[in-house]
């Protein structure tokens, strides 16, 4: 999948730029010229040479907190995907295989938690066990869940009831290793593609948080953070929230165009790609080794 998804030009396009996204997390800090935190009483400075993107009202430079900034809203968007993925996807596999009761507990479940506004009740959460990304995260991960519930568990349906899949228990074979050998490889390309999505979703929810002064403690630098300080002082510096908003925007784009490429070269489509490409290269072939036509 990952060869399939390279060979379209917007898979190349998203990598290259989540990949760029997830240097600057690890590395955006140690590549930080000045403290991100220390103040100075050269306040809201246009751009310079000392300071690429100039200084916030408090004299810190704007480009070294918007590197150290990056790593907490990189990990904060990969833990909402990863918990929803965990607390979505095992139940909506199990869910069509472990009976009635607990299907239907886990479609009821689903339907609570799509119900629920994620961002308040994140909010609230926040409210009572501190004010952390972590928790926040967490909390929000669960709430999204039921996009990976339902997408696995429509995945699983779609083979439960396969000729394969009843030999294979017939024959004796666990719950856990049918799972694994048969139905993991339907359900894995459209939970990929909700993966995708859930990472950019996370960056949103991320940036929503730390916009209004959630999840992290000043004076520490977010993405959001850096947003809504500087909208504070448009008169002063009318372009300083371009680029938290632009590496906001270019973050989620990214990851909605992985997501679409991952869909266009899986299942069906994948497979029509893939033979297209054969057929091509075979006429190709066959161009290339035939003989030269002409008269004498």
């Amino acid at each position: 999948m990952v060869c399939r998804v390279l060979s379209l030009t917007s898979g190349r396009i998203a990598v290259v730029i989540l990949t760029v996204i997830a240097l600057l997390a690890v590395l955006g800090p140690l590549l930080a010229p000045q403290d991100p935190l220390a103040t100075s009483d050269n306040t809201l400075a246009a751009a310079s040479g000392a300071h690429w993107l100039g200084t916030d009202y408090l004299g810190r430079d704007v480009f070294s907190r918007l590197l150290d900034g990056s790593r907490v809203s990189v990990l904060g968007s990969l833990e909402v995907a990863l918990v929803a993925l965990v607390v979505g996807a095992i139940p909506g596999i199990l869910s069509v295989y472990l009976g009635r009761v607990f299907e239907w507990l886990t479609l009821r479940l689903a339907d609570t938690l799509v119900a629920l506004p994620f961002l308040l009740f994140a909010v609230a959460v926040i409210a009572l066990l501190g004010n952390g990304i972590t928790q926040a995260m967490l909390v929000t991960g669960v709430l999204v869940s039921p996009l990976f519930y339902r997408v696995a568990r429509a995945a699983t349906l779609s083979v439960a009831r396969s000729q394969y899949v009843e030999a294979a228990f017939i024959s004796g074979a666990s719950l856990g290793w049918v799972v694994r050998r048969h139905v993991w490889a339907k359900v894995l390309p459209p939970i990929a593609v909700a993966l995708a999505q859930t990472v950019g979703v996370g960056f949103v929810i991320v940036a929503s948080l730390t916009f209004l002064g959630i999840g992290v403690q000043p004076p520490a630098p977010t993405w959001g953070g850096l947003l809504a300080s500087d909208l504070g002082y448009l008169s002063h510096r009318p372009w300083a929230p371009l680029p938290p908003a632009l590496l906001i925007m270019a973050t989620v784009w990214a990851a909605n165009l992985l997501a679409d490429a991952i869909r266009d070269v899986s299942g069906e489509a994948g497979r029509a790609l893939v033979n297209n490409r054969k057929v091509r290269a075979n006429r190709l072939d066959k161009a290339g080794h035939a003989p030269a036509g002409g008269t004498s």
